[in-house]
């Protein structure tokens, strides 16, 4: 998802603040490690595979962008280490600096000395939600530091005043409105998917996209309507094949308005490789194959000749939770 611009004179002040101010906490864990040594305290957040739905909540009226975003196990983390001389090098991105900022205007708290550090192994802009996760890594890692609970409200509120959001901030299937930060539905942990993937080249601007994909929607909201139906009975009756193929559907009516260049060659070998379904990041680059079992060596060769003979490195990685 793509982001509110921020001036670089506020990205500056934000990292300034979050990278540099070293008053006293009012409330936070002990950071004692063994032999006195300072204890790193970190945050953990999931990406994803682009989406098995985006498309309306419903048929008729304004539709608003609704997701059922595919949780990968690849992840951005966030650590933080007290320290008495803290890094004059900001280490956290713009929008998890912002986040951090906001994070402690909300508990009225200020950050101690120490130390940030940040890894991601989630692409950015193909449709991993990189920028979400590291917001709510830095934010995970905040909690933890301030040893405060969880506050899933907290966390919508801060990716509110940022950016749209994957629902990265669960550790759970959810059919969510990403402008509005709301959860509608939150669908379980009981189905996983092993996938085959590519990155096609290029990247899409979400906000530049919009209105063109909510114009679609309004055209196409009846086969949406069955698409949503027929996935969320599949997470009910906890049917990964049904929710393949839903997210099939789902894939082919994105690219109506958003194609990806390989989507064609992809879908007419289906079969072939006895995969369950095909999913996209409807507004990113991702395209691969879903399988509710894991596939055999033999077909794993296969499948990297065919992406490659599209000129293409497959990637091979769970989705979901079963």
């Amino acid at each position: 998802m793509v982001a509110v611009q921020r001036s670089d004179q506020e990205v500056e002040a934000v990292e300034a603040y979050v990278g540099t101010r070293v008053p006293v906490m009012s409330a936070h864990r002990r950071l004692d490690g063994p032999a006195g040594r300072a204890q790193t305290v970190s945050g953990v957040c999931h990406g994803t595979l682009g989406e098995l739905y985006q498309g309306p909540l419903k048929a008729g009226g304004e539709p608003d962008i609704a997701l059922v975003s595919f949780p990968v196990d690849r992840h951005s983390w966030v650590h933080f280490t007290p320290s008495a001389e803290p890094s004059s090098t900001p280490v956290l991105g713009a929008k998890a600096a912002t986040a951090a900022r906001l994070f402690l205007e909300h508990y009225g708290l200020t950050l101690p000395p120490g130390r940030w550090g940040a890894h991601s192994d989630l692409t950015v802009g193909v449709g991993m939600a990189s920028s979400t996760a590291d917001i709510v890594a830095t934010l995970r890692c905040l909690f933890r530091l301030f040893a405060l609970p969880y506050d899933t409200e907290v966390v919508l509120g801060v990716l509110a005043r940022i950016e749209r959001a994957d629902s990265v901030f669960l550790d759970e299937f959810a059919l969510h409105l990403s402008a509005r930060h709301r959860v509608v539905r939150r669908l379980g942990t009981d189905l996983g998917f092993h996938t085959a993937y590519i990155t096609e080249p290029g990247t899409v601007d979400t906000a530049a996209v919009t209105e063109v994909l909510l114009a679609h929607y309004r055209r196409r909201g009846a086969p949406y309507e069955r698409c949503l139906t027929d996935l969320l009975r599949g997470f009910t009756s906890g049917d990964p094949a049904a929710v393949a193929r839903a997210a099939t559907a789902s894939a082919a009516l994105s690219q109506e308005v958003l194609p990806k260049a390989t989507f064609e060659e992809i879908s007419a070998r289906r079969e072939r490789f006895g995969a369950d379904g095909i999913f996209v990041a409807h507004t990113g680059s991702l395209i691969g194959y879903l399988f509710t079992r894991r596939p055999g060596a033999d077909t794993t060769s296969e499948l990297s000749a065919f992406f490659h003979s599209l000129g293409h490195q497959c990637s091979f990685v769970q989705g979901g939770y079963g």
